[in-house]
Parts: structure tokens; C-alpha cells; sequence
């Protein structure tokens, strides 16, 4: 068993003996005590302090979510409960929710005994390194208080995935139209997680004319290594030249990584991804500058 704690989050195999694993005392150990910090960084004027929670779709998932929100709220935290959702997708919500931070239980590529607590600020943003040594101090330390039965927090589920895809759709660099025009058909490798929900929602959206699901059914049970590396995927490039495809899209379980396959069915690594997209964004949005301002500035 493997218990690791660090400053940005703790994340470990499920089971074993507590400190050893990543286990329900574990859990609540260091969910009280990343809540803790959060009450301490002030809550939101006037309203009761709310904290958002979502996770990927492996098998301990519900456990590990029923914990965590239970243990909020025995802090007097409400918990917005998002349920299967993507790491882009809370990080999105907490802002806003206007919640005092976020919590996204994944292990990410990591394989299905893991779990961990990903740790988000208010602005739904990774906690900094400093934030996450005082977090680990105040569990160490068990430096945490529960509140009385009248003061306890509520649950409330909410989804957030239309929200995230209309905030794509909003983008300006996002041409629907020309996706649609185009006809394209895409093969989804989702590894069995949330991804097998939001990827085809989010393809439909943005107007691709078919969607091919590979291992979307969100059950957790990983269909192959969840790491989108080429020796992983060779089912995804299989299908897409099968199926005469346009492209591959392979994400890991909390879809916060992507890899792509060419239509020919070779990889077009997620090491390319950022750079290509960067590329496009840097491209049209320099066009949108009024020549003058360009020279102005010097460029």
C-alpha cells in the first residue's frame, strides 16, 4: 500500500492500514484539515461558507466522495456537489459557485487502486506550495474542529457541464460553424472515465457531424493504462483508421490531458497539443490587432 502526501494534495492505493494507504481515517484526516485552511483564508461576505466537489468515475470514487463531503460538512462547510466531472470542470465551478475552494478527488493517469484529493483555491486554481505546507502542517497536527449537529453543512448536487461547454462556445476563437462545415467524425478513447460523458457532449456542442465512442462507459474500470501514451492507445488509433476518421482523442480519467491521433492513425502527442493550440491562439488573436497598435507597440 502507498499513502503520499504532499503539498499539493495527498493521493495513495486504496485500503491498507491508516498512514500506510489511502484510507477513510486518511481521508478525513486531511479533508478536515484542507477545510480548516480554507475557513481561515475568510469566507464570502454574507453567505455561508460552500465548498465544490467533484471526481473522476474510478471504482472508489463514491467512497471516497461520501467521506469528503461528510467530513465538510462536519466543518460547517455546504458542499456543491458536482459529482462526475472533469478537473477543468471544478476548477470552473468554484469560481463560480463563489466558493472558498474546491477539492477534485482523481488520481489522474494514475491506475485504478489510486485515488487522491487534488486541492483548489477559491479562484479554482491549485493551492501554491506554501498553501499546501500549512495544510499539511494543520493534519499533521490534527488542528481541526468539528461543529455542533445545528451548525452542520448541507449537499446539494449540481452539474456543471453545460456551464463549461457554453463557456468554450463563448470563446472567440471557437468557429462552430466552420467545425460543422467541415463533417468531421472523431473517435473518444475515455478510458472508462468522465471523460466517456463530457467529450461526446462537448464534440456534439462544438458541431462535429459523428462521434465514436472507445471505452466511454463511465464505470471506472479501466479498459488500459490511463497514461494517453501511443503504446496505450493502440485500440484508438485502430478505430480511426478503421472507420475512416478525421481524428483520435484520447484524455486520461479526470480529463485534464489530451493526445490526439492524425487521420493515418499515428500519434500527434499531447506534448504537441498545448503548443499547436497556443499557436492558433497567438495567430488569431494577432490578427484581431488593428494594424496600428501593432506598430505602435513595436511589433
Amino acid at each position: 500500500m502507498t499513502l503520499i502526501k504532499s503539498i499539493s494534495g495527498i493521493r495513495g492505493t486504496i485500503g491498507g492500514r491508516p498512514g500506510e494507504g489511502l484510507t477513510p481515517l486518511d481521508i478525513v484526516k486531511f479533508t478536515a484539515a484542507f477545510g480548516t485552511w480554507a475557513l481561515h483564508q475568510g469566507r464570502v461576505s454574507g453567505k455561508r461558507p460552500s465548498m465544490v466537489v467533484g471526481r473522476d468515475a474510478r471504482i472508489s470514487g463514491k467512497l471516497v466522495d461520501s467521506i469528503v463531503c461528510s467530513t465538510l460538512n462536519a466543518l460547517g462547510i455546504d458542499v456543491v456537489n458536482a459529482g462526475l466531472a472533469t478537473t477543468p470542470t471544478v476548477e470552473m465551478a468554484v469560481p463560480y459557485c463563489q466558493a472558498i475552494a474546491g477539492i477534485i478527488l482523481t488520481a489522474s493517469h494514475n491506475p485504478g487502486q489510486w485515488n487522491a484529493l487534488k486541492l483548489l483555491n477559491r479562484d479554482g486554481e491549485f493551492i501554491s506550495g506554501k498553501e499546501g505546507e500549512d495544510v499539511l502542517v494543520l493534519a499533521a497536527q490534527e488542528m481541526f474542529e468539528f461543529v455542533p449537529a445545528d451548525s452542520l453543512g448541507q449537499t446539494i448536487k449540481k452539474d456543471f457541464l453545460d456551464y463549461h461547454i457554453s463557456k468554450v462556445l463563448e470563446l472567440k476563437e471557437v468557429d462552430r460553424a466552420a467545425i460543422a462545415r467541415a463533417g468531421l467524425t472523431v473517435v473518444v478513447d475515455a478510458v472508462n472515465s468522465v471523460g466517456g460523458i463530457a467529450m461526446p457532449a462537448l464534440l456534439s456542442s462544438l458541431g462535429v457531424k459523428k462521434v465514436i465512442c472507445v471505452n466511454c462507459t463511465p464505470d471506472g474500470r479501466f479498459a488500459h493504462n490511463p497514461e494517453p501514451l501511443p503504446e496505450h492507445l493502440v485500440l484508438l488509433s485502430d478505430e480511426v483508421v478503421k472507420n475512416k476518421a478525421h481524428m483520435g482523442i484520447a484524455v486520461d480519467p479526470d480529463v485534464d490531458r489530451l493526445a490526439l491521433v492524425n487521420e493515418d492513425g499515428s500519434f500527434f502527442g499531447e506534448e504537441y497539443t498545448l503548443v499547436a493550440v497556443a499557436d492558433y491562439i497567438y495567430y488569431q488573436r494577432r490578427q484581431a490587432i488593428p494594424f496600428q497598435t501593432c506598430h505602435r507597440a513595436g511589433h
